[in-house]
């Protein structure tokens, strides 16, 4: 009978026979590592709160890139796409090269010029999802799912979406599990290792 214990645990255990256990891959979530000093980060990196921004922790690196926020409180926010360099503390973003965001007056900023504009009905309430579409070239916005036909560029480099908040706005991030249908030809965002 112990021979038959020793056998059973001897396969399962450090030295087994062959056994390789599989590599979890990692979660897109928001980057703790990467944010404003008065942010607060809750519900597993999928909640922003707080005074400031947030990267997620993974770049776009595919071509066709799909993500959504959540409005669970107004307030001033901001969401879109952003090189490492961003200040996270300085709010709004889109006031230089490093951030291209959509900000909660319906306004797309990006080097402090505005390069588009939601339609004057479509400005995003509590409640709503916002996707963001990004190609590498262009970042294209939905609210509850509709194309806004509201385009914008110019940012270069490698981007991470990016969301900022303050005046006592909550915001939930959304990096899989789509609320909405991505739209054709457009996925969640993968993390290098699995786009190989």
């Amino acid at each position: 009978m112990a021979s038959m214990f020793t056998c059973c645990f001897g396969c399962c255990g450090e030295g087994g026979s062959g056994h390789v256990p599989l590599k979890e891959m990692p979660t897109v979530q928001l980057d703790t590592h990467h944010m404003g000093t008065d942010v607060v980060i809750v519900k597993s990196g999928r909640r922003i709160c707080g005074t400031g921004g947030c990267l997620a922790n993974a770049p776009l690196h595919q071509n066709k890139s799909y993500f959504e926020f959540k409005i669970q409180s107004t307030g001033v926010w901001g969401v879109g796409v952003a090189t490492q360099k961003v200040n996270l503390n300085q709010v709004p973003l889109g006031r230089d090269t490093n951030s291209l965001v959509l900000r909660h007056d319906g306004s797309v900023y990006h080097n402090n010029e505005e390069k588009n504009r939601l339609p004057a009905n479509s400005l995003p309430q509590e409640g709503d999802v916002i996707g963001i579409t990004y190609d590498h070239v262009e970042m294209n916005l939905y609210l509850n799912g509709k194309n806004m036909h509201c385009p914008a560029s110019g940012i270069r480099g490698t981007v991470y979406p990016v969301v900022y908040v303050d005046d006592s706005a909550i915001l939930d991030c959304q990096f899989s599990d789509f609320y909405h249908t991505a739209p054709q030809g457009f996925e969640k965002i993968l993390f290098e290792q699995q786009i190989f």
